[in-house]
Formats: structure tokens, sequence, C-alpha cells
């Protein structure tokens, strides 16, 4: 059996890392601000929901863009012929 990744598993596990680099840039910009925004300002609490979204957003396409999906393309006609039997 093949195990070649399709276009959209490559790209899903680049986005994947895209995902965690955006991840850690919220994190940054935060440790960066917090002292002139405070825990209890609009802006830090959408920039730590931006990292636990970027964070599991990359969790997630990186399981699709690792795991082994089958291909489902159909066999051509001599080996289903042979298979036949």
């Amino acid at each position: 059996m093949k195990n070649n990744k399709s276009l959209l598993q490559k790209s899903s596990l680049y986005f994947s890392i895209a995902s965690f680099l955006a991840s850690v840039a919220c994190v940054i910009y935060l440790t960066l601000k917090i002292d002139n925004l405070g825990w209890e300002n609009p802006v830090s609490a959408s920039l730590l929901a931006a990292t636990f979204f970027f964070a599991f957003v990359g969790v997630v396409l990186a399981i699709i863009g690792t795991s082994n999906i089958p291909s489902f393309k159909f066999d051509s006609a001599e080996n289903v012929d042979n298979n036949s039997d």
C-alpha cells in the first residue's frame, strides 16, 4: 500500500506550523503589552482566546497532516479482472 500524502494533507501540515507560530506570536505580544493593558482589558482576553484557538487548530491540522489516510481511487480495469478470480 502506498503511503503518499495528498496535497491537502501536506498543506494542512504547513498550516499547522503557521498556526503554532501565530499562537506563539499572540503569547509574545501579550507578554509585551500586559503591563500597559492589564488582565481585565478586552484586548488581553482576546489575545488569550486567539492563543487558545491557534494552538488547538494547529493540533488538529497536525493530526490531519500526519495521519495515514488510505487512497480512495478505483483500481484500473485489468487489476479488477485479475482480482475477481
